[in-house]
C-alpha cells in the first residue's frame, strides 16, 4: 500500500507470527529485486514492525518475535503510524486520539494568542479558526477509529474550551448551551459526521478504483458490476 512519495506499507496474514516474518522478508526481497532493476534503494533503517492479534493472542509471548532485513533486526513497535494514523497492536484507538489531542492543544495555544478576552479578533473570526483548524486535527482518523467513553470525555473537556474562547463565555457557563451559543458540535457528533462522510466516498467510488466499495455486497446498487478479485481480499 502506497502512502507517500517514498513510503508504502506491506500487511500480511497467517495463522502464526513465525509465518508472518517469513512472508514480510520474502516481499521486501521481491521489491528489492525489482527497484534494484530501476536504480532505486530502499532506507532498511527506517522500517518498522507491528504484530496485530487477537485479543485471545494478546499475552501470547509469540508477540515479540522481530523481522531480520538485511542484516538489521526490528523489533515490534508498540505504536505505527501510517498517514497519520496511529496503530497499535490491539488497534486500540485511544493512543491515536491521545496524539491528536496533544496536536489539537498546542494549535490552540498559538491562536489564542490572536484573540485575548474582550480583545482581538471577533466571535465568527474565532468560530472560523476552530472549523477549519483545530475540528480537523481533533477527528482526524474518525473514520476509522471511535474513541471510547474515555477518550471523548477527554476530547469534550478541551473542545469546551475552545467553544468558551470562541463565544467569550465565562468558564462558569453550563456546558450544555456552549455548543448552540459557539455553533460547534460536539465531538462525539464531529466524529459520526466524518465516519458519514467516509461511508458515502465507499458507496459512490467506482468499485475497479476503490478495493473497499468492491468488497460491498453484490445487491448492493453500484456504479459498475466489478467486484473484486479474491486476490485483493488482504487489502479490506
Amino acid at each position: 500500500m502506497i502512502s507517500y512519495v517514498d513510503d508504502f506499507a506491506i500487511t500480511v496474514a497467517s495463522l502464526s507470527y513465525r509465518g508472518n516474518i517469513r512472508r514480510l522478508q520474502e516481499l521486501f526481497d521481491k521489491l528489492e529485486r525489482k527497484a534494484s532493476r530501476l536504480g532505486v534503494s530502499f532506507s532498511v533503517a527506517k522500517t518498522e514492525l507491528l504484530h496485530r492479534r487477537t485479543p485471545s493472542q494478546r499475552h501470547s509471548l509469540k508477540c515479540v518475535l522481530p523481522s531480520q532485513i538485511k542484516g538489521e533486526v526490528f523489533h515490534p513497535s508498540k505504536s505505527v503510524r501510517w498517514l497519520g494514523y496511529w496503530f497499535t497492536p490491539a488497534l486500540d484507538p485511544a493512543a491515536h486520539f491521545s496524539r491528536r489531542l496533544a496536536s489539537a492543544q498546542g494549535a490552540f495555544t498559538l491562536i489564542r494568542r490572536l484573540s485575548p478576552p474582550g480583545a482581538g479578533l471577533p466571535p465568527y473570526l474565532c468560530h472560523r479558526l476552530a472549523t477549519s483548524l483545530i475540528a480537523p486535527i481533533l477527528r482526524y482518523a474518525g473514520d476509522l477509529f471511535t474513541p471510547s467513553v474515555g477518550t471523548t470525555s477527554r476530547l469534550d473537556t478541551f473542545w469546551r474550551k475552545v467553544q468558551r474562547w470562541t463565544t467569550n463565555c465565562f468558564s462558569a457557563t453550563p456546558t450544555g448551551i456552549l455548543s448552540v451559543e459557539s455553533c460547534l458540535p460536539p465531538v462525539s457528533l464531529l466524529v459520526a459526521h466524518r465516519q458519514r462522510l467516509a461511508a458515502i466516498r465507499v458507496v459512490c467510488s467506482p468499485p475497479s478504483v476503490n478495493p473497499v466499495t468492491a468488497r460491498l455486497h453484490p445487491t448492493f446498487p453500484s456504479l459498475t458490476v466489478h467486484r473484486v478479485l479474491d486476490a485483493s481480499r488482504a487489502i479490506t
